[in-house]
């Protein structure tokens, strides 16, 4: 967190919420999609800016899809601390835990963010439980009255003196 700047890497699953966590913290937050039969898809990153109180947070977003792994490498390196989306309203797949089990392994401070908790069917509790020792937020990853405070809480146990 070297002069007043953080990096934050967001990982999840495909659908997961985090290009629109993206883009509920910058507005002018930019994203590099593609168009598919299942919707449109991050395929490489997507990159915004927030403020908690003198930090500029630079948030990466990266693909959802196992298969652009390379990718997540890449972005990676240098961040200062992970976000993890979690969907609530999906079944917690093996990929998710894994991302979450990697930052662990490697103390790379995390943050899980249970997102879509507000859909039918959603089980925030089930995903509680799987991530019973992280920092976890409740959000809705559109509304940026739930995100910005679950970033700003996380952002303060990077840099307490804040």
């Amino acid at each position: 967190m070297a002069g007043g700047k953080v990096k934050l890497v967001i990982f999840g699953a495909y659908n997961a919420g985090k290009s629109t966590f993206i883009q509920s913290l910058d507005p002018n937050a930019r994203h590099v999609e593609a168009h598919t039969t299942n919707g449109d898809t991050t395929v490489a990153l997507d990159y915004g800016r927030a403020h908690v109180h003198a930090l500029d947070v630079h948030l990466f977003g990266t693909p959802g899809q196992e298969r652009f792994e390379f990718v997540r490498q890449i972005i990676s390196r240098g961040m200062d601390a992970a976000v993890l989306m979690v969907d609530c309203s999906a079944e917690l797949d093996e990929f998710t835990l894994h991302l979450y089990e990697t930052f662990i392994l490697q103390k790379i401070p995390v943050a899980v963010m249970l997102n879509k908790c507000d859909l039918p069917g959603a089980c925030p509790a089930t995903a509680r439980a799987a991530f019973r020792n992280a920092q976890i937020f409740e959000i809705c990853a559109h509304e940026p009255a739930r995100t910005m405070p679950a970033l700003t809480a996380f952002v303060e146990t990077l840099a307490p003196d804040l």
